[in-house]
């Protein structure tokens, strides 16, 4: 038996953040209290991450603890993973949008430790959520397991939380370019006596984004003509704050988990563009705040044994507001000329005002039939509100929207030979509850041809299986029949950019997915993992963006169908936990499938790609980890990232000449982070450039993104041993 073997064999279960690492001295303790220390040892266990990867379902994993000292957000390291695409419209704060395997947008659902990422704010995103809390990322591709009561067509992301045993305190704080600044706090404090557990969460985030704008069209001095030249953007202000305190008991004969926790979040956002970088803003705001109350309840053997159950309740008063009451055309050098409409919206003066409030209910109970095989229920409950006002516009008539949802579910999972198959099929039923009040601009949001209050239902299903016949060998296959209903910022617009369609139809899609992954281990410390993951995607009533030229505002449309097929591909290879390289390719083929207008001609639009959307792009990384440089329990870390993306029209590629159509060039951009740790990991300091050759590169609508930029950070990180 090697060392490893007798290792695992001495301490039972092993759990480790990681799949391999290596180092002088290894100190682990077993679960009667023993303790190994082992000189020049090399540990090889199977992370959380490479279970889910491992399991039916086409999934990225991505450990968020091993690089918090070096990102800024979750966001940087999610958009480098296979199949994977993030789409910002500016700097720090702005829209954005996440591409998984072809489908982007509504599409993909986020869920916080698997409740909607919305219960914590309008406002809350990727990009704005403290780094510090999150131990991992899941991303599912396509087919969703039943236990998120999800109605998601295209995949999820699942942040989950770092919810670890023992006493710490995580501080970070940083600074870079464009006047942007980030602070993040989290902890976990245990009373001795009484067991009960603090979780206080801190993140706040602020940036000018006052980067260059190149080639942008300005007045000339006398303001007879216009000109072509770089201005720095100057209305663009970002500032966030979310602050979040948990407590509650952990492993007690009654319950595994009991806590209970209240989040605030703020975000103010100065608008500086319509839907496209010619419709500049000089004034106008979106700002949002909001309050909530959350529980959770988890039990092993909850009432019987083989009876595992997971309760969540939150409720969310969130509340935002448009300013948008400015008679101004701007110019990108700050200058404007008075006009005779308000700046987004092309109408009146008006100042809206959204309450949304949101409740919503998950429910999991799984129970096992034997040691292989288990059946699972899932109750998931949504409902929210629209309630709008404007207080500047006297004209406008106040209105009350309501969407409920209810999402059930039921599971079966079995394992056969010893693990080595692995299978799950599961049968959903939507129910769509919809109650309009808003009357407004009748003829765009064609709120006369809807039912005000109307309830629907719609069937899914699907299945997974996973094979894994050899060690450096394994498939998995899956399948789903999926709804996806429209959410409020579809139906019923954002107040802002986004005009309401009270007329869009559920997307219906049947999703596939076939893959292949493995690891190899040829010599002592190389190790080679690899994944292959083809899939089709053909979809029903497809939901897109639509701008107007005319007023610059977006609207969201059904296509009849739209049938997206690809394959995303990952190789990497790791050398004794100090040598990583890595790259993954993806590429999708999305196209129109409706063949006659609904007046019945030929669509111009057949067969054509969908625009405005990535369909290949790359990434590649280098990474290289120096152990013990200047001494013990310190760590150098150099990584160098590459990006290439393939040019695409903005629109329908039937329409216009070859010549003159609108398209995003192609894209190359490195970043490259170094990061310094010492003391064990309790000091760390690094410092990441992104855009490292301030190339120009764009994203929707051909709206340019930040150039070259450098953002320092340091992290206190004390725990108890």
């Amino acid at each position: 038996m090697d060392i490893r073997r007798s290792l695992l064999a001495a301490l039972g279960t092993v759990s480790l953040s990681t799949a391999a690492f290596a180092q002088d001295t290894l100190t682990v303790k077993g679960s009667l209290g023993d303790t190994l220390t082992l000189q020049n040892a090399t540990v090889t266990a199977q992370s959380r991450e490479q279970k889910l990867r491992e399991g039916a379902y086409s999934v990225n994993a991505l450990n968020i603890k091993a690089v918090t000292s070096m990102i800024s957000s979750i966001s940087t390291a999610v958009d480098r993973t296979a199949g994977v695409r993030i789409r910002e419209e500016g700097g720090v704060g702005s829209d954005y949008d996440l591409s998984i395997n072809g489908l982007s947008g509504n599409s993909i659902r986020y869920f916080l430790d698997g409740v909607p990422l919305d219960a914590k704010g309008s406002g809350i995103t990727l990009a704005n959520l403290p780094v510090n809390m999150i131990e991992r990322v899941e991303i599912y591709k396509g087919v969703i397991p039943a236990a998120f009561g999800s109605d998601a067509l295209g995949g999820a992301v699942n942040i989950v939380t770092d919810r670890r045993k023992r006493n710490y305190t995580d501080f970070s704080l940083g600074a870079g370019s464009f006047h942007t600044a980030r602070i993040d706090f989290s902890a976990q404090y245990t009373l001795p006596r009484s067991g009960l557990i603090f979780r206080p969460v801190v993140g706040a985030a602020y940036s000018k984004n006052d980067y260059v704008m190149h080639d942008v069209k300005i007045r000339n001095e006398a303001g007879t003509d216009y000109v072509i030249a770089d201005c720095p953007r100057f209305h663009d202000g970002y500032r966030s704050l979310f602050g979040q305190l948990e407590f509650g008991v952990a492993e007690r004969r009654w319950a595994d988990e009991c806590f209970v926790s209240a989040s605030f979040s703020k975000v103010d956002k100065e608008v500086q563009t319509g839907a496209t970088q010619t419709h500049v803003i000089g004034m106008a705001e979106r700002n949002s705040e909001a309050l909530n109350f959350s529980a959770r309840y988890a039990k092993r053997n909850f009432l019987t044994p083989g009876l595992d159950a997971t309760i969540s309740l939150s409720h969310t008063r969130d509340h935002a507001q448009t300013i948008d009451t400015t008679y101004r055309k701007y110019f990108w050098d700050g200058t404007y000329i008075d006009g005779a409409y308000s700046e987004i919206r092309g109408r009146g003066k008006t100042l809206r005002d959204y309450r949304r409030p949101m409740t919503f209910l998950r429910s999991n109970f799984n129970y096992a039939l034997g040691e292989a095989n288990s059946l699972g229920f899932n109750w998931f409950f949504s409902n929210i509100g629209n309630i709008q006002k404007d207080e500047y516009d006297a004209s406008f008539e106040p209105s009350e929207d309501w969407l409920a949802k209810h999402v059930l579910s039921l599971s079966f999972n079995n394992i056969l030979l010893s693990g080595k198959i692995v299978n799950t099929a599961f049968v959903k039923d939507y129910i769509n509850h919809l109650s309009i009040g808003q009357t407004e601009m009748p003829a765009i949001t064609g709120v006369r041809e809807i039912e005000r209050v109307s309830t629907k239902s719609y069937l899914g299903y699907g299945a997974g299986t996973r094979f894994s016949p050899v060690d450096p060998f394994s498939v998995k296959a899956s399948y789903e029949h999926s709804v996806r209903l429209p959410v409020s910022r579809e139906l019923l617009g954002n107040g802002s950019t986004v005009f309401p369609n009270l007329t869009l139809e559920p997307e219906q899609s049947d999703n596939f997915n076939l893959g292949f992954f493995g690891s190899w281990e040829p010599l002592q410390g190389h190790r080679f993992s690899y994944e292959v993951n083809g899939f089709v995607r053909l979809v029903d009533n497809y939901i897109q963006a639509v701008v107007s030229e005319q007023s610059e505002m977006m609207q969201y449309v059904n296509v009849d169908a739209v049938h997206v097929k690809g394959v995303d591909a990952e190789l990497r290879y790791d050398w004794n936990g100090a040598l990583h390289l890595a790259v993954n390719a993806n590429w999708d083929d999305s196209r129109d499938q409706r063949q006659y207008t609904r007046s019945g001609t030929p669509s111009a639009t057949y067969l054509n790609r969908t625009p405005n959307r990535p369909w290949a792009w790359v990434n590649a990384e280098a990474a290289y980890t120096f152990y013990r440089l200047f001494g013990k329990g310190d760590r150098l870390r150099i990584v160098y990232d590459y990006r290439w993306v393939h040019w695409f029209y903005l629109t329908w590629e039937a329409y216009g000449a070859p010549g003159s159509k609108s398209y995003i060039p192609e894209q190359y951009l490195s970043d490259v982070s170094v990061l310094y740790a010492w003391k064990g990991g309790r000091y760390n300091l690094s410092l990441e450039c992104t855009n490292l050759f301030d190339r120009l590169s764009y994203d929707n609508y051909l709206l340019q993104k930040p150039g070259r930029a450098f953002f320092l950070k340091f992290r206190l990180f004390l725990h108890q041993q």
